[in-house]
């Protein structure tokens, strides 16, 4: 008998000859996200189980957040043969709990000597007898012990929602513009949800922002990488940029422009990475920059795909997430990002495009572009 953790997936039921893909990349997932616990983490009839750790609970924390477990189950795996003794595990595993309970068995073993029913209605006697106060509730438990019958028993009572989604990796590759605010890594968070591999592009504006700055949004990266792995940070130097256009440029204009450079650059730097999309954490009127000509007006810039996850999102759901994954504390930190040096006071909200092009050739496009992606700096960030 041992405890291990029994690994559930959900989405990837659906992917018929494709599974198997998918099932080798999320068990990959779930190894890389136990190093250094000494687990070992093995595909095993339709399950992916994980044993051999010290730490439970920490080892449960690092495989919940991983893409493409649905739920985590710590389970005691025994010997199927001694129905006694799978039977007072069971009573030993209900022994803290209290209300309703029921017993749902599940035997992919067929040639086992119970069926189904039969074990759910001895191990609801026995439970029973052990703890009278507990009662059985079939349609609405507020527990449940489940058990199943393979090549051993497995038992479990709790049962941990994990992260959901797909594996990281197995829907291609797309760059996050990481800002230091609340949106960005939850939107980064969403494609990752969906299998993409994130790399990141940061604008530091050195002096105008601080190398605090910077390192809030490090730390923003390291967060997320907590669900999806080692994530590339090309951190652009963009504080000649900005002042060019404060300077050469219409004030109500300078926000667009610089939106509109960020987005070429952050193309340039998605090329080189191997990206795919450009993933914004955007959300429809928000502010002035993100109303429809505004958005048309960014994208008209690039021509690789721009993922925005929370267009649709007001800012309290947005919160809502950021609370949820662990990064609105950091973003809520107090050291500004290049967005908020030389705010116009009337910024346009329903730009022309043709004035926006008017507007820069004032600067040299090309020789700013190209010196601010000679200063990148990449750092590599690990959760």
């Amino acid at each position: 008998m041992r405890s291990l953790l029994l690994v559930r997936y959900g989405e990837i039921f659906l992917k018929g000859l494709n599974r198997p893909y998918f099932l080798r990349a999320l068990v990959r997932k779930v190894q890389q996200s136990v190093e250094g616990l000494h687990a070992q983490v093995w595909l095993h009839d339709g399950r992916i189980l994980v044993a051999g750790f010290a730490d439970m609970d920490e080892a449960m924390a690092r495989v919940t957040r991983v893409f493409g477990v649905h739920s985590v189950c710590p389970a005691v795996e025994m010997d199927k043969a001694d129905f006694d003794a799978l039977a007072a595990e069971a009573v030993r595993l209900m022994a803290d709990i209290s209300g309703s309970f029921r017993v749902v068995a599940r035997r992919s073993d067929k040639t086992y000597p119970m069926d189904s029913p039969e074990i759910c209605r001895e191990l609801g006697h026995r439970v029973l007898a052990a703890y009278p106060a507990l009662k059985v509730d079939l349609h609405h438990p507020e527990h449940v012990l489940n058990v199943e019958i393979r090549d051993k028993a497995y038992l479990y009572v709790r049962v941990i929602p994990a992260a959901g989604g797909m594996p990281v990796g197995t829907g291609g590759r797309a760059a996050l513009l990481l800002s230091g605010g609340i949106d960005s890594p939850v939107a980064g968070w969403m494609i990752a949800k969906r299998g993409v591999e994130l790399s990141a592009v940061h604008f530091h504006s050195y002096p105008y922002t601080s190398e605090r700055a910077r390192d809030k949004v490090l730390e923003l990266a390291r967060l997320l990488s907590g669900y999806c792995g080692s994530i590339c940070v090309h951190v652009v130097p963009f504080t000649h940029i900005q002042t060019e256009i404060h300077e050469k440029c219409p004030e109500e204009y300078t926000t667009l422009i610089m939106r509109r450079f960020m987005m070429r650059i952050a193309e340039q730097c998605a090329r080189r990475d191997g990206a795919q999309a450009l993933i914004t954490g955007e959300s429809l009127g928000q502010v002035a920059s993100q109303t429809m000509e505004a958005l048309n007006a960014t994208n008209a810039v690039v021509t690789l795909p721009v993922f925005r996850p929370l267009i649709g999102f007001d800012k309290s759901e947005i919160i809502e997430v950021a609370e949820r994954i662990g990064t609105y504390e950091t973003s809520c930190l107090p050291y500004e990002d290049c967005c908020t040096v030389f705010t116009p006071k009337h910024p346009a909200t329903r730009p022309k495009i043709e004035k926006l092009v008017e507007s820069e050739k004032h600067l040299d496009m090309e020789g700013l572009i190209a010196e601010a992606l000679a200063g990148v700096e990449v750092v590599t960030v690990t959760g």
